[in-house]
């Protein structure tokens, strides 16, 4: 098993516990990017163009960007995608920082279409992977 293969795993474990039955069910996308640590202007512009994917999958309107570098709730590099009419939840990310490049872990409400959201994501030249729960809360890892 190489180091990416033990890092891959444990993203997808830190992915699958954020995903675990709470107040609302949830599913998740990992998009993977080869954005270096040095590359924030880069970050920001991708984590605002994936933001206006998912708030158009979810359904709930125009959603802004609240950022946690600015809120003691937050980590560093943990942002929230809310709805700028009411202020509800559409989406949270967080950046990580691994092997030197960033994966951007989203999640968000489970009701939306998710093969059609990951579908978008694909379609703007991005790699993804898909993470839901299955019935018996196990995670299920699409490529």
């Amino acid at each position: 098993m190489s180091d990416s293969d033990v890092l891959d795993a444990d993203l997808y474990r830190r992915t699958k516990a954020l995903l675990e039955p709470g107040d609302i069910d949830l599913a998740g996308a990992i998009v993977h990017t080869d954005l270096s640590g040095q590359e924030d202007l880069e970050m920001h512009e991708l984590t605002v163009e994936l933001n206006e994917v998912i708030a158009a999958h979810a359904g709930k309107g125009e959603a802004y960007i609240h950022a946690g570098n600015d809120d003691p709730n937050f980590s560093s590099n943990q942002f929230q995608g809310r709805t700028v009419e009411d202020d509800d939840f559409v989406w949270e990310c967080q950046q990580l920082l691994r092997n030197g490049t960033f994966d951007i872990v989203f999640y968000y409400e489970a009701d939306l279409d998710q093969a059609a959201l990951v579908e978008a994501i694909r379609e703007r030249g991005y790699e993804v992977t898909s993470v839901v729960l299955d019935e018996d809360d196990r995670m299920e890892v699409e490529g």
